[in-house]
């Protein structure tokens, strides 16, 4: 769940304030406050977007039991769910459409959960919302930052500031009672989960590390080889020199070529069968933490360091427990969100514009 506040904290200063117009007597965030939301990259209202998606004018897209949302609503809530748009040049096109209905229906979700807040009467206790003022507030190095926010994206105004950090922590507080608190699983639900599944609990034998790997070109000539085996051999003496996962890590990115060498060269749990012979062997003959001897695979060369090796075997319950609470939870979470959605959604006239 992501409140006005946290939201706004992951972006430094921007917010969105100013981005609604209202027929009612409330104002909607242009920050989005939903269940499982990524992180969110509001961008400027004259950002464009492929297609002009997302150049925002404050024109309305849709209509709410009479609170209208915009596109700058909109907008900000498509930096939600593609916080990389600025940085790859927008969104592409081809998903332009899906985004924007899923991006509309965020923003018709906060507004029915806040109406609803509205309705039963929910308040945001004082010391709540200074507490989260105060959060809020972390975000900005001086005074003069924050009210340079507050002119731009508030009008100027601590009441609309006010305002729209309580309508997101209402919106916390209500998604919190009917999707969060209800999503909770006992004991007794998981172990049924786990019994009746138990096989897919069984894991083969398998080995993380980390590798730096040596690829020459297809069908490399046999000057290209032995330079290959040059810097193959270099790797090797530098891997050999490393006593941590990050320095070994550091000459992965060094050496290696291949994909994993922005990863600090790290592999997650792989099988044994999904492994050459020889890596296997000498895998077999490592500690963790203890680094390999330059392996030939074809033409290629690789060294690993042995992170973890763990037998084939069954996961326990005790120990599987905390990652099927977290997945289980998730899905439940979904489930009651979409549900909480459709029971407002039913009782309310939305009217897209």
């Amino acid at each position: 769940m992501k409140s006005f506040l946290s939201i706004v904290a992951a972006v430094g200063v921007l917010g969105s304030c100013a981005g609604a117009q209202m027929v009612a007597s409330h104002k909607p965030t242009a920050v989005a406050a939903t269940v499982a939301a990524p992180s969110s990259m509001p961008a400027p209202a004259t950002t464009s977007v492929s297609g002009d998606l997302l150049h925002a004018t404050g024109k309305p897209v849709v209509k709410v039991n009479g609170a209208v949302l915009t596109d700058r609503d909109l907008m900000h809530e498509l930096y939600v769910i593609f916080p990389y748009a600025q940085i790859h040049n927008g969104i592409p096109k081809e998903m332009e459409p899906e985004m924007r209905r899923g991006a509309l229906e965020m923003i018709v979700f906060d507004e029915l959960v806040y109406q609803e807040a509205l309705r039963r009467k929910m308040t945001i206790p004082e010391a709540k919302y200074e507490a989260s003022r105060k959060h809020f507030m972390k975000q900005f190095p001086d005074q003069n930052a924050f009210s340079a926010f507050l002119a731009q994206e508030c009008k100027g105004s601590q009441q609309v500031f006010r305002q729209q950090l309580t309508r997101s922590l209402l919106i916390e507080a209500l998604v919190k009672q009917e999707v969060e608190e209800k999503s909770g699983l006992t004991d007794g639900q998981l172990r049924k989960v786990y019994d009746d599944n138990v096989k897919k609990f069984d894991h083969p034998e398998s080995f993380r590390f980390q590798s730096i790997s040596i690829i020459p070109p297809p069908n490399a000539s046999a000057e290209v080889l032995a330079e290959a085996r040059k810097h193959a051999e270099a790797a090797l003496k530098a891997a050999k020199g490393t006593k941590t996962y990050q320095e070994f890590g550091l000459a992965a990115e060094k050496y290696s070529d291949d994909d994993f060498k922005v990863k600090m060269g790290e592999h997650r749990l792989t099988d044994r069968a999904q492994l050459p012979p020889d890596v296997v062997k000498a895998a077999l003959a490592l500690k963790p933490g203890e680094v390999s001897g330059l392996i030939a695979v074809g033409p290629n060369f690789t060294i690993f360091r042995l992170i973890e090796h763990v037998a084939a075997g069954r996961e326990s319950f005790e120990s599987a427990k905390k990652k099927l609470r977290e997945d289980m939870s998730k899905v439940k979470v979904e489930h009651l969100r979409k549900d909480l959605y459709t029971k407002l959604r039913k009782a309310a006239k939305v009217q897209e514009l």
